[in-house]
């Protein structure tokens, strides 16, 4: 048997039992919610995990390998630390964005600012996640050229083709889990690499160090030292990246999927750790090709990454069995899936939620939902692939996503959750301004570079490298910052979701008395669907009228017949705002036909008994309103 069909029926197996998993989820599938942001369950292992493997793609592997045979542990800050940092960081806000009642970034900013900034957030979101994309199937493109020959549309196919189909049918559950496999995958590949390059580095020529002490020893300590590139390079690093990966949507998404802050905080904290694990093999796998392949070092930086990134293909190649080199293949295969999936379902939770939901089809139905999100997810990963033909560099590919967002949404969308003043025309003029200067100097650069040679803008001055990320951010942060001072201030309801004490003061309608014995209350706490789900209670109801609703007719009766109920993002979510914490207001929206309205409520468990009474008054407002249109409401029969 040709290797190349060894491996292709491997990947078939492997790929059963990935499809296998989509298809376990696909039935769970009932809300938005569930796709989205798997019903708010996801433990801390599967929160750790899936942030672990979401961030290690084969390409960016091999390209950190690369980094430290040539530049050594300085390199560190061009993907490795802030990596690392950035998950870190998340876990310190997790409790201000567990508590946030949003499915994606876009919709959020909207709660905060307007409906103005939305599409244009989700837009650059989608157009990051696409870019993160092509480094996966890159990578992968790579890996198949080098062991099998296979020209890299076949790579792309089989990432686009399998990611496409377990995502589609279960959604972020699926994406979570299957990472958890891919993520054991991809350790176990590296870690037994390590071992065995080490070994190979050893046991090779007579003049071959004589154990794994001495290979190390040999080492020169410059290539030890992190700060070798100096400070001030470290900090235009860590100021390039950090910002826009610490923004970026998909380790929110797995945030607001954890079943409690404290699982959210842990598993962010686990991935890091993974992390910092698979990347320190990695480490040990640069020190032993460096010394079985000395030629690519002494090449230097950037001559020698032609050599350094398939370095690791190569010895695998010309040291392993065929079916050892298969199993291989498969590991990178699941680091470039586990990536690939995550943004698929980041992209297209903008496109069909943002963009579709919002703008197009406000009263879409569930099922109209679910069946867009699982065409954006094609759509995502197809553009992905097409781009994947026309973008060479793996990790400018990352670098560039990296930088537009962290120019474009860093200060609108962390200056929005901690500072009061910001205003939605502060909001759009940084996010215009960065995003058209940021794109502007990653066009201009490429455009005067040379082959082979220094960015130029870097040659103009080093604050400049990075494509000028730098100077997008600072301009981005002065048309945020300024613009907002000079306009008026944000209104209650925009600044309640993300202020205690701004909902108080607008929440401060008069609570509605429910008796305990009202033979009505107590028929409808027998169709109130509960779960405890962590520190939280996750309260639904499903609800039929007895005609199709027109669902912008009736939004506009309640609003209008009670002023609690507020729209912060369009009428697809209406909230009964009488509380500070927006997760526990009661929610409605369209459910799977047009005759259905689903009321959600997620309130802390120990404050579950008074929300059931807060469901009641809300089913009472709902019903009055649409008998007004001559629309009878009842609770659906489980």
């Amino acid at each position: 048997m040709e290797s190349s069909q060894l491996f292709l029926i491997l990947l078939a197996v492997y790929l059963v039992g990935l499809i296998g998993i989509g298809w376990y989820f696909t039935k769970k599938q009932n809300t938005v919610t569930d796709f989205w942001l798997a019903g708010r369950r996801i433990g801390t292992v599967g929160v750790g995990f899936s942030s672990a493997a979401s961030w290690l793609t084969a390409g960016g592997l091999l390209a950190v390998i690369a980094f430290f045979m040539l530049q050594g542990m300085g390199s560190i800050w061009g993907f490795v630390a802030p990596n690392i940092l950035a998950l870190l960081i998340i876990a310190i806000f997790v409790k201000k964005i567990k508590n946030l009642p949003a499915i994606t970034q876009a919709e959020l900013l909207e709660q905060r600012y307007s409906s103005a900034i939305r599409a244009p957030i989700g837009i650059i979101i989608t157009i990051v996640m696409i870019l993160f994309a092509v480094a996966d199937i890159k990578g992968f493109a790579l890996v198949l050229e080098t062991f099998y020959g296979f020209d890299p549309l076949y790579a792309a196919l089989i990432v686009a083709l399998a990611v496409s189909v377990y995502v589609t049918l279960g959604g972020l559950s699926a994406v979570v889990w299957t990472d958890v496999v891919q993520f054991l995958f991809l350790s176990v590949f590296t870690i037994v690499i390590a071992i065995v390059s080490v070994g190979a580095a050893t046991g090779g020529a007579v003049d071959a160090p004589a154990n794994a002490g001495e290979l190390f020893s040999n080492v020169s300590s410059g290539w030890w030292n992190p700060l070798s590139i100096g400070i001030p390079m470290v900090l235009i690093f860590l100021f390039a990246i950090v910002p826009g990966w610490i923004t970026e949507q998909d380790p929110w998404q797995k945030v607001w999927a954890a079943r409690d802050s404290k699982s959210a905080r842990n598993g962010l904290l686990l991935g890091s750790l993974l992390i910092t694990i698979v990347f320190a093999g990695c480490a040990v796998i640069a020190i032993a090709l460096s010394s079985i392949y000395p030629e690519i070092p002494a090449a230097g930086f950037p001559m020698g990454m032609a050599q350094a990134e398939p370095a690791l293909l190569v010895f695998v190649l010309e040291n392993f069995s065929p079916f050892i080199v298969a199993l291989s293949a498969i590991g990178l295969a699941a680091a470039a899936m586990s990536c690939t999936d995550t943004f698929a379902t980041s992209g297209a939770s903008c496109v069909s939620r943002d963009i579709y939901q919002r703008f197009i089809k406000p009263d879409a139905t569930m099922k109209q939902m679910l069946a867009v999100n699982r065409l954006s997810v094609l759509f995502i990963v197809l553009a992905a692939t097409v781009g994947s033909f026309f973008i060479t560099s793996i990790l400018e590919a990352i670098h560039i996503a990296t930088y537009i967002a962290s120019a474009s949404y860093f200060f609108p969308l962390m200056g929005g959750l901690y500072w009061k003043r910001a205003t939605k025309e502060g909001a759009m003029a940084g996010l215009i301004v960065g995003a058209v200067v940021q794109i502007s100097l990653i066009v201009y650069d490429i455009y005067m570079t040379a082959p082979m040679a220094p960015a130029y803008l870097q040659t103009v001055h080093p604050v400049l490298m990075n494509h000028g990320v730098i100077a997008g951010m600072g301009l981005s942060a002065v048309a945020f910052f300024g613009v907002s001072l000079l306009t008026k201030p944000s209104s209650a309801v925009n600044l309640a979701p993300f202020f205690k004490e701004e909902a108080k003061n607008l929440a401060a309608e008069a609570a509605v008395t429910v008796e305990e014995d009202d033979p009505k209350f107590q028929k409808f706490l027998k169709r109130i669907d509960e779960q405890l789900v962590g520190e939280r209670a996750h309260l639904h109801v499903r609800l039929e009228s007895s005609a199709s609703v027109n669902w912008h007719r009736f939004v506009e009766a309640l609003r209008s017949s009670y002023a609690a109920w507020v729209t912060p993002t369009g009428v697809d979510s209406v909230y009964r705002l009488v509380q500070a914490d927006m997760l526990s207001c009661v929610s409605i929206t369209r459910g799977t036909t047009d005759k259905e309205i689903w009321f959600a409520s997620e309130p802390p468990a120990s404050e579950m008994g008074d929300q059931k009474k807060e469901l009641f008054v809300a089913y009472n407002e709902v019903a009055a309103a649409l008998e007004s249109m001559g629309v009878i409401l009842t609770v659906v029969e489980e």
